[in-house]
């Protein structure tokens, strides 16, 4: 059976585009936020599908707790954070946030589907996917039954990471998924004395690997504490990252063109 889809359930929805890295840890969820958030204050609408449904930290990252609502017809009525992006996470529906989701892949996959199917997203002009990390059911649950319009592939600069990171840009040819673009997180920090650069995670050649996969190079980010402790602190949404500027534009303009 041809599990690809088209845009029908939501024809309102402009661009579908998945952040992604194969990797844990590597900042995927934080860009994920920082574009949602980025493109938002751009006058974009915009909705955020946490599909990380064993990993779900997208409410956390703007300080939503409310749970989504039913309409009379079943459907789902995303949370909406204080900026007004649209966010539909499991941690929405569980009683605490840590408490554990232990489910299998075909369980995991049909809620991302029911995500995508049952939610009222409305007109967006963007939808941005968090992706769990690897290339199992989740990940493919995404690339082929929703209609992605780009991937987006956060990498750091350890060749371990770039190696699997590399898995999930090959997983995206197989599903012939167009790569819109690389960030690379954690490329750097500053001293916060004299302000010096170190590249503690080795040389950057996230612009290498962007040729390899025939995608731009989109930017690079520095490890910034203030990011991480709006964060922490739920305000994520206010936050505006000095390196994630560059990269935010980049993406508008690919998607202009």
């Amino acid at each position: 059976m041809n599990t690809e889809t088209t845009n029908s359930s939501h024809p309102k929805i402009k661009h579908v585009l998945a952040v992604m890295s194969g990797k844990g840890g590597v900042g995927k969820s934080t860009t994920a936020a920082l574009l949602a958030a980025g493109l938002r204050r751009a006058g974009w609408q915009v909705g955020l599908l946490d599909a990380d449904i064993t990993g779900a930290s997208i409410p956390k990252l703007f300080g939503v707790r409310q749970p989504p609502l039913q309409d009379g017809a079943g459907g789902i009525i995303p949370a909406m954070t204080h900026g007004g992006i649209k966010i539909i996470s499991v941690n929405l529906l569980l009683e605490r946030e840590d408490d554990a989701v232990i489910w299998r892949g075909p369980l995991i996959s049909k809620m991302i589907q029911q995500f995508w199917d049952d939610v009222i997203w409305g007109p967006l002009d963007a939808l941005i996917v968090d992706l769990p990390p690897g290339t199992s059911d989740a990940a493919l649950t995404v690339l082929r039954n929703l209609p992605i319009t780009g991937v987006i592939i956060v990498t750091t600069p350890q060749d371990l990471a770039d190696m699997i990171v590399r898995k999930a840009a090959n997983m995206t040819r197989q599903v012939n998924k167009p790569i819109l673009g690389v960030v690379e997180n954690m490329s750097y920090a500053r001293c916060p004395h004299c302000g010096e650069r170190f590249e503690l995670f080795g040389i950057s050649h996230a612009d290498a690997l962007a040729a390899e996969f025939g995608a731009p190079f989109l930017g690079a980010m520095g490890l910034e504490q203030d990011l991480a402790q709006a964060g922490d602190a739920g305000k994520l949404e206010t936050y505006q990252s000095a390196d994630f500027a560059p990269i935010l534009a980049a993406i508008l303009e690919h998607l202009a063109a």
